[in-house]
């Protein structure tokens, strides 16, 4: 059974989050990371997964993935040096916005080589901006960003955050009772978290790449 670029991806995340954690991320971890609006998309690409003999899921268990089969990883494009420990090869995710929310892409498009030197700390998978509400940090409209996925920030940190199941690139400030999303274009006006909203740092921006226009 053929997979598709997403249901890849998907294993490749199973793979490492075993990998460097111990376990297997949650349906709800993979709609996140992927964008899906729930975790029914989450629990089709693993059915398919799980009938191509890539995965077995243990039922009963919260986390009850085990890997069968290791990722088949794109090849990189030519002209690009293979993959060694200075290359990174990240997944392009979706989009994310760099203005109003916008819900992300739910599909997994191309990976990326690049070198390790242009991030900090090393993305796990990369979105292409959608908006110019960051502009004077340099973020543009189509530029793909570098997110190291992690649920703490700081205020004063450029973070990837969800709001009621919507993506968004912001300044992260934290007040005593408040949290603010500030862009940095002083066309666009701050969000301000309300406390009945389903709210989470999905990751921290550390880097970017202009694909040639």
């Amino acid at each position: 059974m053929d997979l598709t670029d997403t249901q890849q991806a998907i294993l490749a995340l199973i793979a490492e989050r075993i990998e460097t954690e111990g376990v297997p991320p949650s349906q709800t971890e993979i709609a996140r990371a992927f964008g899906f609006k729930g975790v029914r998309s989450a629990q089709y690409h693993l059915e398919v997964l799980e009938q191509a003999g890539a995965i077995e899921r243990l039922p009963g268990r919260a986390r009850g993935i085990r890997l069968l089969k290791a990722p088949v990883l794109a090849q990189p494009e030519l002209g690009f040096p293979p993959a060694n420990e200075d290359g990174l090869r990240i997944p392009v995710l979706g989009q994310v916005a760099a203005g109003a929310p916008i819900g992300a892409d739910a599909g997994h498009h191309d990976y990326v080589l690049l070198d390790r030197a242009f991030f900090a700390p090393a993305p796990d998978y990369l979105l292409r901006v959608k908006g110019d509400s960051m502009r004077d940090e340099g973020i543009f409209d189509g530029d793909l960003i570098g997110v190291h996925r992690t649920r703490d920030a700081r205020s004063g940190q450029i973070v990837v955050a969800r709001i009621d199941e919507e993506i968004t690139v912001k300044l992260l400030k934290v007040g005593k009772d408040r949290i603010r999303l500030l862009p940095r274009n002083p066309d666009y006006s701050p969000i301000e978290v309300q406390p009945d909203q389903d709210f989470a740092i999905e990751g921290l921006y550390c880097g970017l790449v202009r694909p040639n226009r």
